[in-house]
């Protein structure tokens, strides 16, 4: 099988492409990915002599450049996407060009060469906040209240994608999943920039009084989300990928500071970020009773991963860090 992976040189992108050339090693692999700041070629390194790998440098939002791309093409994996919080509030509008009108171009794309099928990777922010003394999660009937320029973008480009398949009948699914954390993550969110400022001996900032809480999952469970919902989702449909893993900022850069033998002086506190949603929560029913879709790594397992990963790979990350303040959760 020919597949395309859009923004395949990010975080998930690239655990994507190392994970679906190992667990499917018929298929071919081409990745879409324009470079910005979050894209690295050098995650994908290790792949560039593989027959089976092939890197285009190109812009989702570029129409030419995508028929070419998405032609005599199996599935579409679509992770291209601006995605920080802190840099969406500050300028909004390469999130709407990327995230909304380049997606509109991809499935133009896909629909005028027949793509057999369009697997749309979207977030939990699409359906707002939740307060935290609540039990109440997310499902796929939940309405959609993004709060931010972000959230707003991806909640449009959720719409375009069911529009294509509901007026032209391209064959699509989508997925929606909580906070993501790994290897190749890039060090502005909250998890790689904890590990990295701690591992150089300065200070974590945390938002406000620390207590908002996400949905954490380990990267490659998403990808075996991923994997199973392109091959084996009903066409049209959506899943929510949660491990059902709530925690609040200041839980996890607590385990992080007692990983690392540091301690609650190591935190900074910061004044909240705009539109700081309090709390997101996935119910993933749909995907564990369809597709029996389960997590593999508990979320202290994929920390101590995370955590090795980043001190044996600093090589990677060093030219990464800059005195942003902020962490994004």
């Amino acid at each position: 099988m020919n597949v395309v992976i859009t923004g395949g040189a990010g975080f998930i992108g690239s655990n994507l492409v190392h994970y679906w050339l190992e667990h499917h090693p018929e298929d071919s692999v081409t990745v879409v990915d324009s470079l910005t700041y979050a894209g690295r070629r050098e995650s994908l390194g290790d792949l560039s002599s593989s027959p089976r790998f092939r890197f285009l440098e190109q812009s989702i939002a570029d129409a030419t450049a995508m028929d070419g791309a998405v032609r005599g093409v199996d599935l579409v994996v679509h992770l291209a996407a601006e995605s920080h919080n802190d840099r969406a509030v500050a300028g909004p509008l390469p999130f709407v060009e990327t995230n909304v009108l380049g997606t509109a171009i991809l499935l133009e794309a896909c629909r005028h060469r027949d793509v057999p099928r369009f697997h749309h990777v979207s977030t939990d922010e699409v359906y707002g906040s939740l307060a935290l003394d609540t039990p109440t999660r997310f499902t796929e009937s939940s309405p959609y209240l993004p709060r931010g320029p972000y959230s707003a973008s991806k909640a449009g480009s959720d719409h375009l994608v069911r529009a294509w398949h509901e007026t032209y009948g391209l064959r699509v699914t989508l997925s929606n999943s909580g906070n993501n954390y790994g290897p190749y993550q890039f060090p502005e969110k909250l998890i790689p920039l904890a590990i990295t400022r701690l591992l150089r001996g300065g200070k974590v900032p945390i938002y406000g009084d620390g207590k908002n809480v996400r949905d954490w999952i380990y990267v490659l469970d998403h990808c075996g989300a991923i994997d199973l919902i392109a091959h084996q989702g009903r066409i049209g449909a959506t899943y929510l990928v949660s491990a059902e893993n709530e925690r609040s900022n200041l839980d996890v850069v607590g385990r992080l500071l007692r990983q690392l033998g540091r301690g609650d002086d190591s935190i900074e506190w910061v004044p909240d970020r705009l539109g700081h949603d309090r709390r997101y929560a996935l119910d993933p029913s749909r995907l564990r009773q369809e597709l029996g879709w389960r997590p593999g790594v508990t979320f202290d397992e994929g920390l101590a991963a995370t955590v090795e990963w980043y001190a044996t790979h600093e090589s990677w990350w060093s030219p990464l860090v800059a005195p942003t303040p902020g962490a994004s959760a």
